[in-house]
């Protein structure tokens, strides 16, 4: 009885709906479980962690002092210290604790972490005046304040000198804001103006138009130019010098005194003598730095707001292109095309087309895009600009145009399956009320089409927003200075060079010199790159829903 229970229960398909429902929750978890240790190692990494204090006293050696954050540890047998010339007891246990600590202070010690045993460390204690600065080059700094000075007097000293230190950095970060604004800005508009004079120079020349008149005019427009430059010129040197007056005077925890200029320090705080709600107020402004600000220190420090940028732009770049070529080809195989072994093979073909490795599009994109096309574009309309290449180098619109080509298979097996789902009763009863094959075709067939075609943009944006190999040929660059759209004409730079966040985290993780640095951007950038991925997934998927309900009536 119980062995034709069991048969029936395999014939009803109920083991198979079990398994595949208990595949997806274990997907499910392991893809949660993912995104939680990349969230956890990543934003982590923005929480003011306490600075501790305390003796190292290798045996053998003098004592010193040593402060840094605890970052992590872990247990090293000690016959694999004692192999590395540590002065290890053999007598002791079998294992001791090694403690990676971020000490800091690179101009002084050469590195920002340092290996520790943890055995050795002794009276560790978290001074409360224990001060860290963020600087904009060499890391953070650990250590004591002494004095804040002004034009090389001491304006404040002892206690009263934080207070002077956070009023001093606020203005100092303004006044670096507003030489940046001026630099990228106004300075950078003008040096704009000028190329572009120098090109319509040269273009004259070469179609032998350059007369008196209009040189003299071109003339009169540099002059015009050089003199605005000139006044903001002062302006930047007089914002500069504020930038440089204010000055202070620390002590490292081993005695060390130095003198850093403010115009280096981003921010001061003191994390052991912080509070839960002040150390949540500092960790949602690092986070929103991190979003909003530009990369410093090799891209281990600052923000990722250009990588993001050019994430986005070049994928929605990408996104305006592949759909009406991919729902055009879409078409014609479907509703022109004669349905026989030529159509099979294209199909055949396309369908293949979606597994080729995104490297060979990559070098496709720079052997064909980047030097046949973008050459040929150089020589016809940008001859003034030789030798060096406007188009004829890795840039945007390449990139764009890469992922375009690399995505188009997607597009069009999706918008086919969508224009096959369509009953034909619709386009004969729209061909039966008069109208043309085109009209059927553009008010019918393609409107209840629409969810089709972006279920394809949905999953040409997903491969295509997570992809680098092939930008790494055609675009996309360790640091772009200037991002792609601003306000000099022609406002859309499409022949620039663009950060990527894909590239960034391999440019963070593989390439940088300061590893332990850079290995907790790793996985806040991963996770910014995946969360970028679904808020343009689901801008597409909230589009093609909203489609799907207008159109269903006419479905049934």
């Amino acid at each position: 009885m119980k062995q034709q229970t069991l048969k029936s229960w395999f014939k009803s398909g109920s083991p198979w709906v079990w398994l595949n429902a208990g595949a997806v929750a274990i997907a499910v978890i392991m893809t949660l479980g993912l995104l939680a240790v990349i969230a956890s190692r990543g934003l982590g990494h923005f929480w003011p962690a306490d600075v501790i204090e305390a003796e190292y006293r290798i045996p053998g050696q003098p004592a010193r002092l040593m402060a840094g954050e605890a970052v992590e540890s872990e247990e090293v047998p000690r016959a694999r210290l004692a192999a590395s010339g540590l002065p290890v007891d053999a007598a002791g246990g079998e294992f001791m604790t090694r403690e990676l600590l971020k000490v800091g202070n690179r101009e002084v010690f050469g590195a920002d972490f340092s290996w520790v045993i943890a055995e050795w460390l002794h009276e560790p204690r978290t001074p409360e005046d224990l001060l860290v600065l963020e600087r904009r080059e060499w890391g953070n700094f650990y250590g004591y304040l002494l004095s804040v000075s002004e034009n090389g007097q001491v304006v404040a000293s002892g206690a009263a000198a934080i207070d002077a230190l956070q009023q001093r950095i606020e203005r100092g970060n303004a006044l670096h804001a507003e030489v940046m604004r001026l630099e990228k800005g106004e300075i950078g508009r003008i040096n704009h103006g000028l190329e572009r004079l120098r090109l319509k120079t040269r273009k004259l020349e070469l179609e032998g138009r350059l007369t008196a008149t209009a040189q003299a005019d071109l003339d009169a427009e540099r002059a015009q130019l050089d003199a605005d430059y000139r006044v903001l010129e002062a302006r930047l040197v007089g914002l500069q010098q504020q930038v440089g007056r204010d000055s202070l005077r620390v002590r490292t925890a081993d005695g060390r005194e130095q003198e850093i200029g403010m115009d280096k320090i981003v921010r001061a705080y003191q994390p052991n003598a912080m509070g839960l709600f002040d150390k949540l107020g500092f960790y949602f402004a690092k986070l929103w730095e991190f979003v909003s600000d530009e990369p410093r220190e090799a891209n281990t420090e600052g923000g990722v707001f250009p990588a993001i940028f050019g994430t986005v732009l070049m994928t929605l770049i990408m996104a305006i292109i592949v759909t009406p070529f991919g729902v055009i080809a879409a078409v014609y195989l479907r509703e022109y095309a004669r349905q026989g072994w030529l159509t099979r093979v294209i199909r055949i073909a396309v369908n293949n087309l979606a597994g080729v490795p995104s490297i060979v599009y990559g070098v496709f994109g720079l052997g064909f895009f980047v030097y046949v096309l973008g050459g040929s574009l150089d020589r016809l309309f940008f001859p003034e600009s030789a030798p060096a290449p406007t188009f004829g180098t890795p840039g945007l619109m390449w990139a764009s145009l890469t992922l375009a080509i690399l995505t188009l298979p997607v597009v069009i097996v999706a918008t086919e399956e969508g224009l096959a789902r369509i009953p034909r009763a619709l386009r004969e009863g729209s061909l039966a009320l008069g109208a043309t094959k085109a009209e059927t075709l553009w008010k019918v067939v393609l409107p209840m089409a629409s969810p089709a075609m972006m279920t394809g943009l949905i999953l040409a944006v997903a491969r295509a927003a997570g992809e680098v190999a092939p930008l790494m040929l055609v675009g996309v660059v360790k640091l772009a200075p200037s991002l792609p759209l601003d306000g000099n004409y022609p406002y859309l730079h499409l022949d620039q060079k663009i950060m990527h966040l894909g590239f960034h985290i391999y440019d963070v993780g593989f390439q940088s010199p300061n590893v332990e640095a850079a290995r907790p951007l790793v996985y806040a950038t991963a996770l910014l790159l995946v969360l970028v991925i679904a808020l343009l997934n689901f801008s597409a998927v909230y589009i093609r829903n909203h489609l799907r309900e207008k159109y269903k009536a006419l479905e049934h």
